[in-house]
């Protein structure tokens, strides 16, 4: 399945991104490649999407960015879940759990 390319539905990217932002600050790449790596090279995200999405973020105050030095000392924003972040992680991944069962249920009765 690596190599196929799924669609995401509308708001999945906001949760990915909050979920990739649980454990630590990250800079978009750094985001996008964890992304990457958990979905087993599935989901691939697009500079196109993703600095919109951490913009939009942003501006709810899901997280917050500070200016730091990367890892090959390059500057980069590096984001962070704040606490409201936090609470909406949490709501949207609930909601995310309550959806994807009622799906499997759905497909699983054909």
């Amino acid at each position: 399945m690596g190599g196929e390319r799924i669609d995401l539905p509308q708001g999945t990217l906001d949760l990915l991104i909050l979920k990739a932002l649980a454990l630590e600050a990250q800079h978009g790449w750094g985001i996008s490649e964890r992304i990457l790596q958990i979905s087993s090279d599935v989901l691939r995200i697009q500079q196109g999407s993703l600095y919109p999405a951490l913009h939009r973020l942003e501006r709810r105050g899901w997280i917050k960015a500070e200016w730091g030095t990367s890892a090959n000392n390059r500057r980069a924003k590096y984001y962070e879940l704040t606490r409201s972040g936090r609470k909406q992680l949490e709501a949207e991944e609930s909601a995310w759990k309550k959806l994807a069962a009622a799906v499997g249920q759905v497909l699983g009765t054909a």
